[in-house]
């Protein structure tokens, strides 16, 4: 029996006192803050007293962290997809904002041409059809009740805009894809469609000093 609902949940903040773009990169948890967003994110769902019965996640340290308040409260071992993971992107490492910003060196600019694809990291197109792939084999593959992936902001905001019928280009700074908020889809016919958002962490994030692109 396939499952009900489909909760995308983004990872909470990363320690990252440099301020770079860090990606894929390894060695970026949670800071304090980020902890108390996942259990956020956990105590949410459980309030929603639905029968969850799969958690699947991105490989990296900040997404596995985040799932495990949510595999902890439902008794749950995650899976972990590298389809759900983040993009990769050719600024990683690199400080993004300030005097001394990557955007700021004429040496980046050609990565800069196409911000429709973009010229700087994995297409737009890739990452939606990746995400779609792996919500749809996890839908799929329930044994019915609710399945939570934890993800990254691009990957579930492409989800998102493929599923209104929106252009996958974007403002990076307009995307409503909050620190631990939650996403949930449900399936329609031969689709899958969008049918709430919430922020359970938005009162911590005022205290967050990295919330991602902006």
């Amino acid at each position: 029996m396939p499952a009900e609902q489909i909760h995308l949940v983004r990872h909470g903040e990363v320690f990252n006192p440099q301020g770079v773009l860090y990606g894929r990169l390894s060695g970026f948890g949670l800071s304090d803050l980020g902890r108390s967003m996942a259990q956020a994110a956990a105590d949410d769902l459980v309030a929603r007293d639905r029968p969850v019965t799969a958690l699947v996640s991105s490989p990296l340290q900040r997404t596995q962290q985040s799932a495990e308040p949510i595999a902890t409260a439902f008794a749950l071992e995650p899976l972990l997809d590298e389809r759900v993971i983040e993009p990769e992107n050719r600024f990683e490492g690199k400080r993004m904002r300030g005097a001394d910003g990557a955007l700021r060196d004429i040496r980046n600019w050609p990565l800069l041409v196409n911000p429709w694809e973009p010229s700087w990291g994995e297409p737009f197109r890739s990452i939606a059809d990746r995400m779609l792939a792996a919500i749809g084999d996890a839908w799929e593959a329930a044994d019915g009740g609710d399945v939570v992936i934890v993800s990254h902001q691009l990957p579930i905001w492409m989800v998102h805009r493929r599923l209104a019928g929106l252009s996958l280009a974007h403002d990076p700074r307009r995307r409503r894809c909050g620190l631990s908020s939650i996403t949930t889809l449900e399936r329609r016919g031969d689709r899958f469609v969008e049918v709430g958002y919430t922020d359970p962490a938005a009162g911590l994030s005022a205290q967050a000093t990295d919330v991602g692109a902006v």
